[in-house]
């Protein structure tokens, strides 16, 4: 089973959700971009990291604008179901850019990276990091791993999103040549979900995309069945 979430900004509170409670050793949460909890490096810090990691399912997140590059690029990359990932601790990895990984009998193609809107007010190195902005290299192995798997992905997890949904959510002068590399590829594969956290909204936009912030949702929303009334209670 899979789960997906929105930017959790360091804050420990998502992971007690009362809906994470039924997922076990071979499940996962995922996050979509702006983990937030590699930050400072401080003591404090790699403590929650470790209180993460120990968690019984997997936590995995794709990056997003509000991470320290420098700290989170220290973590080791190793192959991890059927892709590359950054082990952080237990059971908390980083899913990398481009990559296509069998979870929880699930195939999921991930892309983190982002552009942040407005960088007047920030610094580099101390609170805005230029490799947020994903490279050449990571656009083409998207694509070339996207076609190792013919294309067809159960879920694709970004934390930006598609071209056609950044438009019709943000106005049109909001796309970046991000939302439109997402665009090519939404256009190229099978998929049942696009799952995205950059514009903080819970909004589902039919059929197959869905903006997450704070909520915490089932991946494969076609197996979520209506509660079935009594006879008595129908009418």
């Amino acid at each position: 089973m899979i789960y997906i979430t929105g930017d959790t900004h360091g804050d420990f509170s998502r992971f007690k959700a009362p809906a994470l409670r039924k997922l076990g050793k071979n499940d996962a949460l995922i996050i979509c971009g702006d983990f937030g909890f590699i930050w400072d490096g401080s003591p404090k810090e790699n403590k929650v990291l470790k209180k993460i990691g120990k968690l019984k399912y997997n936590v995995l997140f794709v990056d997003g604008t509000h991470e320290n590059y420098d700290l989170l690029e220290k973590y080791e990359v190793s192959e991890w179901c059927g892709g590359k990932a950054r082990l952080i601790s237990g059971n908390l990895r980083q899913l990398l850019r481009g990559q296509v990984y069998e979870i929880a009998e699930k195939r999921v193609f991930a892309f983190g990276g982002g552009q942040t809107d407005d960088i007047a007010d920030l610094e580099e190195g101390k609170n805005w990091w230029r490799r947020e902005i994903p490279s050449e290299d990571e656009f083409n192995d998207g694509a070339e791993n996207l076609a190792k798997a013919d294309n067809k992905v159960d879920f694709a997890v970004s934390y930006e999103p598609p071209e056609k949904i950044q438009s019709l959510l943000a106005g049109e002068g909001s796309k970046n040549h991000i939302n439109v590399y997402l665009n090519e590829i939404s256009g190229k594969i099978e998929f049942k979900g696009w799952y995205f956290g950059k514009l903080h909204l819970n909004k589902t936009i039919p059929p197959k995309y869905h903006a997450v912030y704070d909520s915490i949702v089932p991946a494969d929303l076609t197996k979520i069945k209506k509660k079935k009334l009594p006879e008595k209670d129908k009418k």
